[in-house]
């Protein structure tokens, strides 16, 4: 009997609420089938973000937004994402990761939809309050379940699962610039390409695993910190989702601001910066494995560094590009090798550890562009971009502490 069928108590039993929900098992649990469930989850996530953040200018051009104006907005959906980490890994270790990821995952897409219908800035406000909340609980638990993947794979595989998210995302944004093009507005292009992601997707995703389950919640705080060596795994997983968050919610603004883009062509930044994590990702758990934990970071930190000078040195469309090629290449693999190493803690159970992981790492990602909003506000974008050189490079002093936890 494997790990999940015994947390869950529906092996051999008459009745499973998997059964009742319509996610009973339909495939044996292989380790392609397994991998193509966890997989799915990962697209779906990145691309309901990707087809958000395409639309950005696009948005803040319906509402009459400036820089100002928009940071606060983003600041809105930071918190009801890091409201949700907590909550997401409770959920995740008492109910199942794979339960939880399921369910979260038809929220979110209902959360992509209020965002499209939204008639004026409050009820705006609201959509991406909710948004973030669902795609922070969604990454939390679908981390959960990637940790478990992995271990009854018996090999690395996080590294390609966040290459998944990373398609999803270039897909959702290459949708972005589709609509563009075409003059599709935000409600016809969010709720029909959001609704074909998530039928797809969860279609893959019914596997009927059913993840261990276990109650911590007498022994952990509502909102749980990284402690220990994972202090220093939360600050790399803060400073590489600082650089994420600021390409999915800024890059296609820096292009028409230093480049004088299109609107059709800034879309195009946070692709070229998706597909190159992709590729990168694909090849990072063999270039993990060939150089080890450390190692990998300290080079990863190295490029991206690289890459955040190149794209706030030029004024040329190519360069800032490219610029964003290497950042797209240098994060790739820093977020996989936290939550593995978060997954492998040997004092926190998965799903907390995660969660606190992405309190502080994901807080990046979700922080960072209102605050790099902030700095735009009174000083200019490319300013607010000068500090994700400071934070890559921080990446490469701290690289150390991926080290793997317990085997």
């Amino acid at each position: 009997m494997s790990a999940h069928e015994r947390g869950s108590g529906c092996a051999g039993a008459g009745f499973c609420p998997f059964q009742l929900a319509g996610i009973a098992p339909v495939q044996p649990h292989t380790n392609r089938t397994t991998w193509t469930a966890v997989s799915a989850m990962f697209v779906l996530n990145g691309a309901l973000y990707g087809i958000w953040a395409s639309r950005i200018p696009a948005i803040a051009q319906l509402y009459d937004l400036d820089a100002g104006d928009l940071g606060w907005l983003l600041l809105l959906l930071a918190v009801g994402a890091i409201a949700a980490f907590p909550l997401a890994g409770r959920f995740a270790d008492r109910l199942g990761a794979a339960f939880v990821t399921l369910r979260i995952a038809v929220l979110y897409t209902v959360a992509l939809g209020l965002i499209a219908i939204a008639p004026n800035v409050a009820t705006l406000a609201v959509a991406l309050a909710l948004f973030g909340a669902a795609h922070g609980a969604m990454d939390v638990a679908m981390n959960t379940w990637a940790g478990e993947a992995e271990t009854h794979i018996g090999r690395p595989v996080m590294s390609s699962f966040h290459a998944m998210f990373s398609l999803g995302a270039g897909l959702g944004a290459a949708s972005g610039f589709a609509a563009e093009h075409w003059g599709i507005g935000i409600t016809l292009h969010f709720i029909p390409v959001g609704l074909v992601f998530a039928v797809i997707t969860l279609t893959w995703a019914r596997i009927g695993w059913v993840s261990a389950t276990q109650n911590t919640s007498q022994n952990t705080p509502l909102f749980p910190l990284p402690r220990g060596p994972l202090v220093a795994v939360g600050l790399i997983a803060f400073c590489t989702s600082m650089g994420e968050g600021a390409m999915v919610d800024w890059s296609a603004l820096l292009l028409i601001e230093m480049t004088h883009a299109t609107a059709a062509h800034a879309a195009l930044g946070y692709s070229v910066f998706s597909i190159s994590m992709v590729i990168t990702r694909l090849l990072g758990d063999q270039v993990t494995r060939a150089l080890g934990p450390t190692p990998t970071a300290r080079i990863a930190g190295g490029i991206a560094t690289a890459g955040a000078l190149c794209a706030i040195v030029s004024a040329n469309y190519g360069a800032t590009l490219f610029g964003f090629a290497l950042m797209g290449v240098g994060y790739a693999v820093i977020m996989p090798l936290a939550f593995s190493r978060a997954a492998r803690d040997p004092h926190l159970s998965p799903g907390t550890a995660i969660a606190s992981v992405s309190t502080l790492g994901y807080g990046g990602l979700l922080l960072g562009p209102p605050l790099i909003g902030f700095v735009a506000h009174a000083t200019t974008l490319r300013t607010g971009f000068a500090v994700l050189v400071v934070l890559a490079a921080l990446i490469v002093v701290l690289a150390g502490a991926v080290r793997a936890g317990r085997a």
